[in-house]
This record gives C-alpha cells, structure tokens and sequence, in this order.
C-alpha cells in the first residue's frame, strides 16, 4: 500500500510537471498542486482509457494509468483549470 501512493506521488510529479511544460502558458503552481495535478490527471487518463479501449467484460472504472496516460489526463485537467479560472480583462 505504501509503494503504491510513493509510485502515485512520484508518477504525479512527473505527469504534473510534464503537463505544465507541454502546455503554453503561466502556471504559478507549488510542488504539492503539481503533484496533485498529476494524480488527478492520472485518474482522468485511466477513466478515458477504461471508457475508450476497454469493453464492458474488463471494465475497470476510475483507476490509475501509467505515464502517459497520466500526462494527456493532466493536460486536460489543466486545459480545464485554466478555463475555470480564467478572468475575463473586461470586468476590471
């Protein structure tokens, strides 16, 4: 148990940081938000993975994937982050 949430943090950092350098743009983050960007994007990557390549007798759900399917599910948590927190220059 303990190896897999040292491989889950290790794996987050990894896909966090991999995802913050492949996406253009200004990402004030800590260390411990970019870990956690790459633990939830590794649960994102799993889903989509379950959802897309995998048929209903080998549905697993909500799990965790490896590095690459880590990486594209933090892209898209942190494609989502920055539209959420997006402030529009109007209002100001």
């Amino acid at each position: 148990m303990i190896g897999f949430l040292i491989g889950l943090v290790i794996i987050g950092l990894i896909a966090g940081f991999l995802a913050r350098a492949l996406v253009p743009g200004d990402d004030s983050m800590s260390i411990p938000a970019t870990i956690l960007l790459g633990i939830v994007g590794s649960f994102v990557g799993g889903f989509l993975a379950d959802a897309l390549f995998r048929n209903d007798s080998e549905d697993v759900g909500l799990g965790p994937v490896g590095l690459i399917g880590s990486t594209i599910g933090a892209i898209i948590c942190l494609l989502i982050y920055r539209a959420a927190t997006r402030r529009s220059g109007a209002l100001r």
